[in-house]
């Protein structure tokens, strides 16, 4: 239990840090992409928020039942069809603490005996529901440094 709390610990770290450094931002520089196959750093928050919502099915779904068939996340298609680029940067931020804070408290409260419990995701591999909280975490982490540049 020491490993996944270490990981719960840093997602509330990033969380508490990255909300004030995404503030800096003008509506006009998130919504800029690099070039055309490339996201905005407002749909970059978008594809977190998306994230967000699929690991949250997987983290309450993975307590209740053991050896689940989960459906893989299109993200491409959920950026593009939800148009990120086209809401306020200020409620993109909103959204994605509100989500992200609650799946902190979702993790805070883990039953720990159900860490091993399994789920496989379209067609990868199975995987545990601790190493699907691990995962999360660290492609949180990925992105929020593609959007703040120190």
């Amino acid at each position: 239990m020491n490993r996944i709390k270490n990981t719960i610990v840093e997602f509330e770290r990033v969380l508490d840090e990255s909300s004030q450094k995404l503030l800096k931002y003008s509506e006009d520089e998130t919504g800029k992409k690099p070039s055309p196959d490339k996201w905005s750093k407002k749909e970059i928050l978008g594809h977190l928020i998306d994230s967000a919502s699929n690991n949250h099915q997987r983290f309450v779904r993975m307590q209740i039942e053991n050896n689940l068939k989960l459906p893989s996340y299109e993200q491409e298609q959920w950026v593009a069809t939800q148009h990120y680029n086209t809401i306020a940067w200020n409620e993109l931020i909103r959204l994605w603490e509100a989500y992200n804070f609650h799946l902190l408290h979702i993790l805070w409260n883990i039953n720990p005996a159900k860490l091993s419990n399994t789920a496989t995701i379209g067609a990868n591999n199975e995987a545990t529901l601790e190493f699907i909280i691990e995962d999360y975490v660290g492609h949180l982490k990925h992105h929020l440094e593609q959007i703040i540049v120190n």
